[in-house]
């Protein structure tokens, strides 16, 4: 099996948080148990059979040496007679060629067929080493597992057989080891168990987040995100979510207004532009009659320019209108006086409120102010030539005043007003009120989104309070001049005040 089949059967490529952490907890924690039962069966094991080979072969050394001390046979199995009938070790004593004694613990005589003691797994390992040593873990004549050594002297041809029963501390290990792997079993069942309740803590909330997230996906922009823990890590998780959604939120549905304000925006050009094409059109063809009488001529001629003039009112207002929200510097504020603005508007505007009869006023105190003056004056001609236009009766008037670090100033009507649900959308491009008296008007639609356009880029807001059929205030706030500005301005305000 290749290294890349084992690793995705125990890592694979999709999983959820709870099958990693519980597929991490039981890798983890089962070399933990591996490591140690390792050590316990491999390490521990062999370090003390080893040491415990180590004595038994010393035994057996020492014991060869009394016996290669004694001359004779009889007295050599007297020798090994003695020392298992005074230990618990099992003593035999043979040479190359037969047995010369086999005596079990306790110095009872044992039945030996030669045969089978060479042929002992230890006895053929020391006949056959290189250090003349050989060890075997094996049943002994009784039945119970010993631990045997057997060692070769070939300079007397004398061989030792020496055999104990299996050290406690080995038999006790051995009894270790199997509590161990009971223990071990156990330690990765409850590893495995604590890694799923751990992980069902940590996916839960991860589960409730990515529903709420599946939901936001779908289109249920209104959802929150809500996450039932105590963590302080996912509840700041579901906190930012949560207000990254919300900005989300908000930014789709400005860019569905914006999207639904283009749409309009492209369908009132194309209206505007329209009309009066068609009516250019029409007078073209009427003029070019030979039938046509000359004051009729003359009439239809008059039109069309009217409606070519309206067409060029037209694109410079949306000229104007690109110009001031994509250039920052088509603003160039400058210190001047601005009743003095305030009068030259009104001087221009007054022979169009005298033929309707309005009385216009726009008596102020001089005030220094700092702004783009020919910006201004475009805001006050559209606002007050508004409130002329709308006016059927009483009065237009200016006022101006300082407010706080600034002046602000009101045009202030008695004219038709405009009803509350049209309010918010005075400023929108191409919207009218009133559409059929608006068009008779002659204007483009797009003078009050001018005024909130200049205003927008001074860094002020333009306002308007309206009641239907009693009038409408329009009014805005600009800087007033800084002290010690343009002196020549200063002296002129102060002598007109």
């Amino acid at each position: 099996m290749r290294w890349r089949t084992v690793r995705e059967l125990f890592y694979p490529r999709r999983a959820s948080t709870q099958t990693w952490m519980m597929l991490t907890f039981a890798v983890f924690v089962g070399l933990a148990v591996v490591g140690v039962g390792l050590y316990s069966f491999l390490v521990l094991r062999g370090q003390i059979g080893e040491a415990e080979r180590a004595t038994l072969r010393d035994q057996a050394a020492r014991f060869a040496v009394q016996l290669e001390a004694v001359p004779d046979r009889a007295s050599r199995l007297a020798v090994g007679a003695q020392i298992a009938g005074l230990t618990n070790v099992d003593v035999a004593v043979a040479t190359t060629d037969e047995v010369l004694g086999d005596f079990q613990a306790g110095g009872e005589a044992a039945r030996t067929d030669g045969g089978a003691f060479f042929d002992s797994p230890e006895v053929a390992a020391a006949l056959s080493a290189v250090d003349h040593v050989g060890f075997a873990e094996r049943a002994g004549p009784g039945g119970e597992e010993r631990l045997y050594v057997a060692l070769y002297r070939p300079e007397s041809g004398l061989l030792v057989r020496l055999g104990e029963p299996l050290p406690p501390l080995l038999v006790a290990i051995q009894r270790v080891q199997a509590v161990l792997a009971v223990g071990m079993a156990l330690a990765l069942v409850l590893a495995l168990l604590g890694a799923w309740l751990a992980a069902r803590r940590v996916t839960r909330p991860l589960q409730a987040i990515t529903r709420s997230a599946q939901r936001i996906n779908e289109g249920d922009l209104d959802g929150r995100i809500q996450v039932k823990t105590r963590a302080a890590e996912f509840q700041d998780l579901a906190r930012s979510l949560n207000h990254m959604a919300g900005r989300f939120r908000n930014d789709i549905h400005e860019l569905q207004r914006m999207q639904r304000v283009q749409n309009e925006f492209i369908g009132n050009v194309g209206h505007e532009v329209k009309n009066p094409i068609h009516a250019v059109f029409g007078y073209l063809e009427a003029l070019a009659s030979d039938s046509l009488a000359p004051d009729q001529r003359k009439k239809y001629a008059h039109k069309g320019l009217a409606n070519l003039q309206r067409l060029n009112s037209l694109f410079s207002d949306l000229i104007e209108i690109a110009r001031l929200e994509y250039r920052e510097d088509m603003i160039r504020p400058t210190t001047f006086d601005l009743q003095d603005l305030i009068e030259e508007v009104g001087e221009m505007l007054e022979p169009k409120a005298n033929e309707k009869m309005l009385e216009l006023a726009y008596d102020n105190p001089s005030l220094a102010v700092h702004a783009d003056r020919n910006r201004v004056r475009q805001v006050l001609t559209n606002l007050i030539d508004n409130a002329i236009a709308y006016s059927d009766q009483g009065s237009v008037r200016c006022r101006m005043r300082r407010h706080l670090d600034k002046a602000r100033i009101e045009v202030v009507d008695t004219g038709r007003g405009i009803s509350a649900d049209h309010l918010d959308r005075v400023f929108d491009r191409f919207y009218r009120v009133d559409t059929a008296r608006s068009r008779k008007e002659g204007g483009t639609g797009l003078g009050l989104a001018i005024v909130k356009q200049i205003l927008e880029a001074h860094g002020e807001t333009i306002h308007v309070e309206s009641t239907k059929g009693r009038g409408t205030r329009f009014w805005f706030e600009l800087p007033l001049a800084p002290a010690g500005g343009d002196g020549q301005v200063a002296e002129a305000v102060a002598a007109r005040a």
